[in-house]
């Protein structure tokens, strides 16, 4: 069995409704999610806004790159088109997988080019350290630390400081 923490952003169309349709395609695997949040672009500011959560999801059969399958079928399923002149550009919705943990809740390490676990930004962005501090108070970043302890640190607290909590907007599963 493996657990895994997914970080989910949405900037370009009906933002909501792509964080509730990834929620939608994970199904049964997801345990909890977190509130959302209305965050600036990072990295490339020159883009509307975001809404992002976080969803801490779970299989008993599910390895990490099952996880990164789904994230990305969540992605296709939102009409996500990968801009390779823009890295951190606009998009319909984006899933990352921030960190897995085996069976035995030891974390999951890989360098591998195509899933570095932990998320090898996930320390630095408040977008993902202030939702899952939502749903797991005491939570840790593998490698990283506490993460109330990283996102206190800088210079995501200057970053925390621009995230706006909208608990207007719900991703309960429309399934």
């Amino acid at each position: 069995m493996t657990r895994a923490l997914l970080s989910l952003g949405s900037n370009l169309g009906d933002r909501l409704a792509h964080l509730r349709s990834a929620v939608d395609t994970l199904g049964e695997a997801v345990l909890l999610v977190s509130g959302v949040y209305e965050t600036p672009p990072w990295g490339d500011t020159d883009q509307p806004a975001y809404l992002n959560a976080v969803a801490l999801v779970e299989d008993p059969a599910a390895d990490p790159r099952d996880w990164l399958a789904r994230a990305r079928a969540a992605e296709r399923r939102a009409g996500r088109q990968r801009d390779p002149q823009r890295r951190f550009g606009p998009r319909t919705l984006d899933v990352d997988v921030v960190a897995v943990w085996d069976d035995a809740g030891e974390p999951v390490r890989s360098d591998d080019s195509e899933l570095t676990l932990p998320h090898p930004r996930a320390h630095l962005r408040a977008f993902v350290l202030r939702p899952w501090i939502d749903i797991q108070p005491y939570g840790r970043l593998p490698g990283h630390g506490w993460l109330t302890d990283l996102l206190n640190a800088a210079p995501v607290a200057g970053d925390a400081l621009e995230l706006s909590p909208r608990p207007d907007l719900t991703l309960e599963s429309s399934t």
